[in-house]
C-alpha cells in the first residue's frame, strides 16, 4: 500500500528521471573500440619526445588514460606498440600509394610529376620523419623492428616502384633503364632531406626542389 511518504518519493524519482532525460548527453563518449587507437596515438607521442627505449609502457597507458594492464590487452608487448604506431603513421600511407601506382590511368610521366611527387614532398615534414628518426637512433638495439619496416614500407614501396617503371616500359613510355633495378632513386631525396632536418635543422635545404629535379633527371634519363 502506497503512502503519502512514498508517493512523495516516487514524484520526486518521477521529476528527476524526467531533468535527466533533458540533460545534453555527454559530447565525447569513450568507446572500446576507438582503446587501440587512443593508445597507440599516446605511444608515437611518447616515443617521439622520450625516444622508444626511454619510455616506460606506464607512460604510454598514462597518456592514453588508461591502466598498464588494460594496455597490455591489445598490445602484448611494447614492440607489437612500436609496430602499431608504424601501421598507423607510415604503412597506411605507402599502401595508398601503391594502391594508386597499381590502378592509375595518369601516364608513366604525369603520375610520377603529380601524385608520386606530391607524396615525396610530404613525407619530410610528416609524422613519418619522427618513425625514421626513431628508427635511425634505436634500430641497432631492435633489428626486429627495422625488419618489420623494410617488409612492410620499404620493401613494399620499392617493388611498386620497379613495377610502375615496367609497366611504362612495356607501354613504351619509357625506354629500357636501370631504374626498376634501382627504385632507390626515388627514396634518395626524401631519406636526404629527412635526415638533413634531424642533423642540420639550422641549416636550410629546399627539399620540394630537391625531389623536383630528382624526378626531373630521373624522367629525362629514362623517357622513351
Amino acid at each position: 500500500m502506497l503512502t503519502k511518504g512514498s508517493l512523495n518519493i516516487l514524484t520526486d524519482l518521477s521529476v528527476i528521471n524526467s531533468l535527466a532525460a533533458l540533460m545534453p548527453k555527454p559530447r565525447y563518449r569513450r568507446r572500446k573500440e576507438d582503446r587501440p587507437q587512443e593508445i597507440t596515438a599516446a605511444a608515437f607521442e611518447a616515443f617521439a619526445e622520450k625516444g622508444y627505449a626511454a619510455t616506460p609502457v606506464e607512460e604510454v597507458a598514462r597518456r592514453a588514460g588508461v591502466s598498464k594492464g588494460l594496455l597490455y590487452l591489445y598490445f602484448k608487448t611494447k614492440e607489437e606498440l612500436f609496430k602499431a604506431v608504424i601501421r598507423s603513421v607510415v604503412i597506411r600511407r605507402v599502401d595508398a600509394l601503391v594502391d594508386i601506382v597499381d590502378h592509375t590511368e595518369l601516364s608513366s610521366e604525369a603520375f610520377l610529376r603529380g601524385p608520386m611527387l606530391d607524396f615525396m614532398k610530404q613525407i619530410p615534414g610528416s609524422p613519418v620523419s619522427v618513425v625514421i628518426r626513431l628508427l635511425l637512433a634505436e634500430g641497432k638495439r631492435h633489428p626486429e623492428l627495422v625488419d618489420f619496416y623494410w617488409e612492410n614500407v620499404v620493401g613494399k614501396g620499392l617493388a611498386a616502384i620497379s613495377r610502375f617503371i615496367d609497366r611504362g616500359v612495356a607501354r613504351g613510355e619509357f625506354r629500357p633503364n636501370a631504374v626498376s633495378e634501382q627504385p632507390h632513386l626515388f627514396l634518395a631525396p626524401m631519406m636526404l632531406s629527412m635526415i638533413w632536418k634531424i642533423l642540420f635543422s639550422k641549416r636550410s635545404l629546399d627539399t620540394d626542389r630537391l625531389m623536383e629535379t630528382q624526378v626531373d633527371m630521373i624522367i629525362a634519363y629514362i623517357k622513351a
